[in-house]
This record gives C-alpha cells, structure tokens and sequence, in this order.
C-alpha cells in the first residue's frame, strides 16, 4: 500500500520512515503546510493509497501569539487534506492531542468526553479535527500524548543532557499523562491505515498513550535510573515551574476505542524508554 506522509523531520515521520514500506514522506519543501492548498495538491497529483499527516504546530508557548498562523497549520492544511483524500476515496490517519480537553480532574479522558480546550494550540488542535469530519471522508483521528523518541527534541533528551550536567532537578509532579514513545504511534498509524482502506466503518476518534499513566518527576526517575545518571529529582508543582502557557494536569487518556477497534493494545512506555535509551547509546 503507497502511504503519502506529511511530515519528514518530526518524531513520528521518522519512525514511520524508520518502519520501511512504500511511504513517500513530504517535508516543508514538498509540502508547507502553512499552504493547504499545496498540500491537497500533493495528495492529487501523487495519488496514494492512504495518508498520514504527522506534522504539526507543535510550539505549544509560541502558539499564543502566533495563534492566525498556527490555525493554519494545525486546522487548514488538515481540512484541505481531508477533502482530497475524500475525493479520492482514500484513508487519512491524523494525529492530535490530549490538549483538546480541559486537563481536569483524575480519569482518563475517553474519546466520548466533552472537549474544551485551554490554549491555543488546543484550540487550533481541535479544529484541526473538526475540519477532518466535516470533510466526509474515511479518517481516523488519533489524539495522543507526551511524544518522546531519539530524535528531535522531547522531555527524554532534555534530561539526559541536565541529568548529566546536575546533581538535583526540580520536575513537576501534578502533571500526570503517558508518555507515548513515536515509534508506537508509527506502527499504529500504518495499522490504522491499512484497516480503514478494507472498512471505513472504522472511521472515528481514537486514543493512543503509553501506560502506565505516570507523573513528569516519575518519568524523570525512570529515565535517570536506566540511562545511570545519579541525579536526584525532588516534586515540585506546576506553580513552582510557570510556562507561557498553563499545560494541563490531566493527560490520561483511555485507550480501549482503539484496542477494540483496531487490535493495538496500548504500549508499555518503560519498553520504549529502554528502546530510545538504546537507541541514543545512553542505556547503561
């Protein structure tokens, strides 16, 4: 099956190339997607079996400036995809966030629940997905969370770098989600993918996180004691540790639409953490 994919230099492109198969992935040169239009033509004229959109405004801070721009990108371009691909009667695969939820409370966020997002890049987030829907076509959204790899920047590199630097760091605690390793969400994109072309009818929204669901200092921990760096991480809350923009406290997300839709089960985030750790050559 030939797969066009948005998206060459981010976490999930690059696991989707690491994954081999007849994908044809676009980066910015091929595709901006500040130019939806660019990108329906490049659906048109390469005419694939499916596609996965896998890039994104993803500057959660700067989005709140630049929240016109981020629109465009986040909810033009995948709008523009959507109805191409519905024209030709072929998959998309689009990925989104937890940040389209108020990040409240202590349960799972379940692809049922009312979506209220806080921030800008929530907002242009959702209506991303929004735009998707209305397209007609056969899709699937999957929202995810806490993307971490061996590639680009992610929560994972920037603590082996401060780990190794410092004896003690201070890491949120109230912020609880599950870190989802990219390679996971390649495989069940192409996963994905291939099911929709044999049954639309599994069209819909869907939830992919790591578990078990853990907090940002707990994550640290495992991240130190499996790359061997004796540094100490004390709790602290979000107030401790101001951003631009508020990240919410609740990323959980359930994961069982999926699972019983499409077979994937949720992913261990400790096997892909050793796997990254591998991969960056800092597993001790």
């Amino acid at each position: 099956m030939t797969i066009l994919v948005f998206g060459k230099t981010g976490q999930v492109a690059m696991e989707l190339a690491r994954a081999g198969g007849d994908l044809l992935c676009l980066g910015r040169a091929d595709a901006d997607l500040s130019d939806p239009a660019a990108c329906a033509a490049a659906i048109e004229t390469h005419k694939p079996q499916a596609v996965i959109n896998a890039a994104a405004w993803t500057a959660v801070d700067k989005a709140e400036d630049h929240e016109a721009e981020a629109q465009v990108i986040n909810a033009g371009a995948p709008a523009a995809m959507a109805r191409a691909c519905a024209a030709l009667h072929i998959p998309l695969v689009h990925i989104s966030t937890d940040y389209v939820f108020a990040g409240t409370g202590t349960a799972p966020w379940a692809t049922t629940d009312p979506v209220a997002p806080q921030n800008a890049y929530g907002r242009t987030k959702l209506a991303g997905e929004e735009g998707v829907r209305a397209a007609g076509g056969t899709y699937a959204i999957l929202r995810t969370s806490w993307v971490v790899s061996a590639h680009g920047a992610n929560f994972v590199k920037t603590m082996l770098r401060l780990g190794a630097e410092r004896d003690r760091l201070t890491i949120v605690a109230d912020q609880v989600g599950g870190p989802t390793p990219a390679a996971d969400i390649a495989d069940a994109c192409l996963t994905i993918a291939a099911q929709l072309q044999t049954d639309p009818g599994k069209s819909g929204t869907y939830h992919l996180s790591g578990g078990p669901d853990v907090s940002w200092a707990d994550f640290a921990r495992a991240i130190f004691d499996l790359g061997g760096l004796d540094c100490a991480v004390e709790d602290i809350p979000s107030t401790s540790y101001p951003t631009p923009t508020a990240r919410p406290l609740n990323s959980r997300l359930d994961n069982a639409a999926l699972t019983d839709t499409f077979g994937i089960a949720r992913p261990d985030w400790r096997i892909g953490l050793r796997a990254t750790l591998s991969n960056l050559g800092a597993l001790k």
